[in-house]
């Protein structure tokens, strides 16, 4: 006869219970150690408080920067709409560099997995892992200062999390339509056109939209680096001291950004 297991009295479920607990109460105290740690090293330690000054000090600093510069309006119409450009046409670019880049890192799809899929996977690693500063420096450096090293930027940036989000929306598919035209002869093109398409292109449609949003945003500080559009009048009007300036770019990019959005939330309701 096999031995029937041993029915757990309320000690024991007690027992179990203050040891849950006890072994949570241990994970919690170390990630508040390591907190306080990490304030200690990084925010108390590393800050030189005596130039940060008194709380008046640093009232009369922030107040630098309260006003408009009305003379500087009207020079920022078309920086603005530079930088527009370069988060529309580096996001278009970026989409259409990572065509090849959906197709080989979806694993049900990939023509060649041991080959291609890592290829895929890695380059989508590395698109993410640079920031588009970094991005926009190395174009700079490449073909120059101006808004075609924003525009290529923006591009290595988005290309990777369109390709992988694309990738896994293609991986989770519904693989009943593709074994139907499998089964009637279709070929890998028709079951890409007819069977994957339809139902990965709404999603592909507002992941592209969503980072279209984002790169209005990367693409306002890009300047910074020399890549054109409001971030570099924003840094030509740091260097210059002008405050007021500084403000009023700050304005036009709030302005450019909450105007992306408008855009982006009745694209997503029309398209998808």
């Amino acid at each position: 006869m096999q031995d029937q297991a041993t029915p757990l009295t309320l000690d024991d479920v007690v027992r179990l219970r203050r040891r849950k607990k006890g072994v949570q109460f241990g994970i919690f105290a170390v990630l508040i150690g390591l907190v306080l740690w990490s304030v200690q090293a990084t925010v108390i330690d590393d800050t030189d408080w005596q130039r940060i000054g008194t709380l008046a000090d640093i009232g009369e600093s922030v107040a630098h920067f309260i006003g408009v510069d009305f003379a500087l309006i009207p020079s920022l119409l078309g920086p603005t709409i530079e930088t527009f450009m370069i988060a529309c046409i580096g996001t278009l670019l970026g989409l259409v560099f990572c065509v090849p880049m959906i197709w080989f890192g979806a694993l049900n799809v990939t023509p060649f997995k041991p080959v291609t899929y890592p290829i895929a996977r890695v380059a989508m690693t590395l698109s993410r892992s640079i920031h588009e500063i970094v991005w926009a420096l190395i174009f700079v450096s490449a073909v120059g200062l101006g808004a075609f090293a924003g525009i290529l930027a923006i591009a290595a940036r988005s290309l990777g999390f369109i390709a992988k989000m694309s990738a896994e929306a293609i991986e989770n598919i519904d693989h009943k339509p593709v074994e139907a035209i499998r089964a009637m002869g279709g070929s890998n093109l028709q079951v890409m056109i007819y069977a994957i398409l339809p139902q990965v292109l709404p999603v592909i449609l507002g992941i592209v939209i969503f980072e279209w949003e984002i790169n209005i945003r990367r693409s306002s500080v890009l300047g910074l680096v020399g890549a054109g559009g409001l971030g570099l009048v924003f840094f030509r009007q740091m260097n210059t001291f002008n405050y007021p300036g500084v403000t009023t770019v700050i304005i036009a990019i709030l302005m450019l950004i909450l105007i992306g959005e408008v855009v982006s939330h009745y694209s997503r309701k029309a398209l998808i």
